[in-house]
């Protein structure tokens, strides 16, 4: 363990020169042109999830004056690349707009965009018995037609369009569709580019789950995907370990042989396993991407650790939630992406309660770094002493510190993962 710590503090400290010489270099530069292929790997323009919904419903959408207080905020913590998710609500133009309003006052201010458009399989959401996979919902050509739009009156921001969300992953059966519909979508897109009506240097992906590009099972390994590879400007995965700390807990938990370790150890043991464990996905996909002739970046468009759940991941099952333990994945996995010049949209800025509205404490809804009370949660406690939120407000409130700041009162609710044992018991017995 003190091997490790020492190693780990080593190139901590070899990376802080090295960031510090690449923001010195970029504030020096003018970036009013700069493209994807520059923004993406670049541990200057760090990457997260945006979502700016206050309330339980999207229904209330936020106003322009929310999302510039957002945006400041997000800036001042050193984000510069956003991600959302669809165009049909007017949260993504809006946030567009607020964007254009800051470089107004600001011309030196930096933030861009990955633009997401939203795909469904036709029949998605709906009684009908069968969603047919291979088949668009209507709503996709006009999603992907405001999304055109949007980059074409944003060139300066848009700089990433990716085609549906986790759009080709089995498990989201509500709305998943077959690979092809997602090709014909980016084909579409990259013609456009062709062109001349979308900027040649405007990159386009999907952001999907791990094994929906090819790491996972091979009932994904189909030769839609593989033109799928070869058609997108980058790859843009997801890889979730706290998830699999119920679903596939094969990292969690402690291990035969630590018993004797304290309690803190047994914690950074588990959380090191779970790096691993991602870092292990994003290399199956690029194992893959390999594997079929193919050599483009890889980045990752989600992954985070969320700090409530009254589900399998909170202390009943995995005890994988609390605001330490997703402090120490967002400190492991920043640090290994910035060395590795990975782009990671961490997921996310902000809790939204829209996410699981009829239970308040499950997990979607607590994934933020800052909670609705405008508390910056540990992973961030750093940045508030700091003082970079100075003067910064959300929602009339300033941004304050979770647990008044109390590391004790915190490590309170923060429990030792089961024992494998346990684990494999849980896992026996459904």
């Amino acid at each position: 363990m003190m091997v490790k710590c020492k190693l780990f503090a080593a190139v901590l400290a070899a990376f802080v020169i090295m960031t510090s010489c690449s923001q010195e270099q970029h504030s020096a530069n003018d970036s009013g042109g700069i493209t994807a292929s520059e923004i993406l790997g670049d541990p200057y323009y760090r990457a997260i999830s945006f979502g700016a919904y206050r309330e339980d419903t999207r229904e209330i959408q936020p106003t322009i004056p929310q999302l510039k207080e957002d945006v400041r905020i997000l800036s001042a913590m050193g984000i510069r690349l956003l991600r959302t998710y669809n165009v049909h609500y007017d949260e993504a133009a809006n946030l567009l707009q607020a964007i254009r309003e800051i470089k107004e006052e600001d011309p030196d201010f930096e933030m861009y965009l990955m633009l997401g458009a939203w795909i469904d399989a036709k029949n998605a959401w709906t009684d009908q018995p069968d969603r047919i996979r291979d088949e668009d919902a209507e709503q996709n050509a006009v999603e992907i037609d405001r999304a055109v739009s949007l980059a074409m009156e944003y060139p300066d921001i848009v700089k990433v369009i990716a085609v549906g969300n986790e759009a080709m992953v089995h498990w989201q059966s509500e709305y998943y569709v077959e690979p092809q519909i997602i090709l014909n979508w980016v084909k579409h897109l990259q013609n456009l580019k062709n062109e001349g009506v979308l900027p040649e240097d405007l990159w386009i992906t999907s952001s999907d789950n791990f094994a929906s590009w090819g790491g996972g099972d091979s009932v994904y390994h189909k030769e839609a995907l593989n033109e799928l590879i070869r058609a997108v400007d980058f790859i843009s995965m997801h890889t979730y370990p706290m998830h699999d700390t119920h679903y596939n807990p094969e990292f969690w938990g402690v291990r035969e042989g630590e018993e004797n370790l304290s309690d803190m150890e047994k914690i950074e043991s588990a959380m090191l396993r779970s790096l691993d464990y991602a870092i292990s996905q994003y290399e199956s996909v690029v194992d893959y991407m390999q594997s079929i002739g193919v050599d483009k970046p890889v980045h990752i468009g989600e992954t985070g650790w969320a700090t409530i759940s009254n589900e399998y991941y909170g202390p009943d099952g995995a005890r994988a939630t609390d605001e330490y333990k997703s402090g120490r994945y967002h400190e492991l996995i920043r640090d290994w992406s910035d060395q590795n010049r990975v782009t990671v949209f961490y997921f996310e800025a902000f809790d939204e309660k829209w996410k699981d509205a009829e239970n308040p404490m499950g997990s979607e809804n607590h994934f933020g770094l800052i909670n609705l009370q405008s508390q910056a949660k540990y992973p961030i406690w750093d940045l508030v002493d700091e003082g970079v939120f100075d003067g910064l407000t959300r929602d009339g409130k300033p941004i304050t510190k979770t647990y008044g700041g109390d590391f004790e009162a915190m490590m309170q609710d923060v429990l030792v993962p089961p024992h494998e044992s346990e684990i494999e018991a849980r896992m026996e017995g459904q």
